[in-house]
């Protein structure tokens, strides 16, 4: 089960690292040419709209209930009812999402006012978020459509498309800032425009990526849309506490909106951090996720809770053993990272102080968003959709007062540690309901590998943040008359310093974790 789990992983990771990367890329470019400026900020805000939309309906409550339900159809009714229920899904989306695209397009002005009304004080800062915001919400359908095609093919344990679907997003994305920046600036367009035009093409070419395959598994889209299947209903009873749970995380989502908008380039200095965050959870936390949600769909459907604790441990201290070591590495490194991607053109020094910053306090959040990738889908594949909605709230409210609090304290930073704090409780929460709900993770295990991952983690941060230290000291500003060639000499040799660290003391302190992560999920993918 171990093997053939990091197996899946390593090959999601793959695709996912690749995807990530490219993501980087993206954003490295979007840096260069946008930096923390009034446009940049203002297309941030514009994508917070679609964004929150499609938490709901494409990596939130809609996948969470779906894949589970559509992996036991295959198993118990087979793929032609299966692919029936593909099509109604798909079909009520592109329903339910045309929708609520019209509506955003409509009521563009007041919703960006209710978001950014800060956005006022700087001229047409405010009224090139509302014309973005009308740009961007067709993205909404499209990436809905996407994540039904996924959840399809992840429930057949087609991984590795899917997973790569993103990297396709992410160069359409690239070419149109590169290509269409200068050509909009000749044409007297707003520069900006560039990158929604990345943003909807880019979601054209997830659907695309993922059709060929999904047809080749015999999968046949019917027109249909009955609201009495019993499948379809399924999905939707699933589905409606975990909207309750993305209501309430708009609540917060907008608050959080409102006091970085006030701030002189916060919104854009978190957006960048919490995408560097989020690169390892993408690629470790998203990977061992994907990889385990479909046996313990097949787990929960034979009542075998034997199984799934065996596979939610195994899922856990394997995410554990690649995320606390990518939470220590992002905290100390934090600055240099930074500087190193993106400072260039019109990201300076201030943008790299402010979005490090960001990232320090963001990054204690990686262990609890990757956790909870795995722990909410569970209660899913037991038809148990109340428990995380509960606990999502929960955490929401902690996260509204914790940044409430803080933001007071230490501004635009304290939005990014209460975010952190509120993933962590979301994830112990949902941990220590699911352990009862099938008696036991095998905890003890689990804690003892935290703790042997921990103290590694944190011997390798020292020896990281002092070989970054010591090479910043002896290494002159440019290397070969190039600042960046001395900035990438100085990371690499901090993260090679820390993963030989990390190496060293996982042998010492005999964790059987990272030997499985360095010889299935970083080494041989297809083993």
């Amino acid at each position: 089960m171990s093997e053939r789990l990091a197996k899946s992983a390593g090959l999601i990771g793959a695709a996912t690292l690749t995807s990530r990367v490219l993501g980087l890329v993206r954003d490295v470019a979007q840096a260069h040419y946008f930096g923390t400026s009034l446009e940049n900020d203002a297309f941030v805000v514009a994508t917070r709209i679609p964004t929150l939309l499609r938490d709901l309906f494409a990596e939130g409550a809609m996948s969470a209930a779906f894949v589970p339900t559509v992996t036991r159809y295959l198993k118990t009714e087979g793929k032609a009812a299966a692919w029936r229920l593909g099509s109604q899904v798909v079909n009520g989306l592109i329903l339910v999402t045309g929708v609520l695209v019209l509506l955003g397009i409509i009521f563009a002005k007041p919703l960006a006012q209710l978001y950014a009304g800060a956005f006022a004080a700087e001229p047409g800062k405010l009224e090139l978020t509302i014309s973005l915001t009308r740009i961007n919400m067709p993205f909404l359908l499209l990436v809905a459509v996407a994540a039904a095609y996924m959840g399809m093919l992840n429930a057949l344990r087609r991984f590795f498309v899917p997973a790569m679907s993103p990297a396709l997003y992410n160069i359409v994305f690239i070419g149109c800032i590169v290509i269409f920046v200068p050509v909009f600036t000749r044409l007297g367009i707003a520069p900006v425009m560039a990158l929604s035009a990345g943003m909807l093409l880019g979601g054209v070419a997830q659907i695309v990526a993922q059709w060929p395959l999904l047809r080749r598994e015999g999968y046949r889209h019917q027109w249909v849309l009955n609201p009495r299947d019993p499948s379809l209903r399924e999905v939707l009873i699933l589905m409606g506490p975990g909207m309750l749970g993305v209501a309430a995380a708009q609540i917060n989502l907008f608050v959080n909106t409102s006091l970085a908008t006030g701030q002189d380039a916060a919104v854009s200095a978190l957006g960048y951090a919490f995408r560097l965050m989020y690169m390892p959870i993408g690629i470790f936390g998203v990977s061992v996720a994907t990889a385990a949600i479909p046996d313990l769909a097949r787990h929960a459907a034979d009542e075998s809770h034997h199984d799934m604790r065996t596979t939610l441990s195994w899922g856990l201290r394997l995410m554990l053993m690649l995320s606390v070591p990518a939470t220590v590495g992002l905290m100390v490194l934090a600055p240099s990272v930074v500087e190193l991607l993106y400072q260039r053109g019109r990201f300076d020094a201030t943008s790299t102080l402010l979005t490090a910053q960001a990232l320090l306090f963001y990054a204690p959040g990686i262990v609890g968003y990757s956790i909870v990738k795995l722990a909410a889908p569970s209660f899913y594949s037991l038809k148990d959709a109340r428990t995380p909605v509960i606990v999502g709230v929960v955490s929401v409210l902690t996260n509204l007062v914790l940044n409430i609090a803080l933001n007071s304290v230490l501004g635009f930073r304290g939005l990014a540690l209460g975010t952190a704090i509120a993933a962590n409780v979301n994830a112990i929460l949902l941990l220590v309901l699911l352990s009862r709900k099938i008696g036991g993770i095998d905890g003890a295990r689990v804690w003892r590998s935290l703790v042997k991952i921990s103290i590694a983690s944190a011997v390798m941060g020292v020896a990281a943040y002092y070989t970054d230290a010591g090479l910043h000291a002896v290494l002159p500003g440019s290397l070969m008359g190039s600042p960046l060639l001395s900035r990438l000499v100085r990371v690499l040799g901090a993260i090679g310093a820390g993963i030989g660290t990390l190496a060293l003391a996982a042998w010492a302190l005999h964790i059987e974790e990272f030997r499985q992560a360095m010889r299935r999920l970083l080494g041989r993918f297809t083993a």
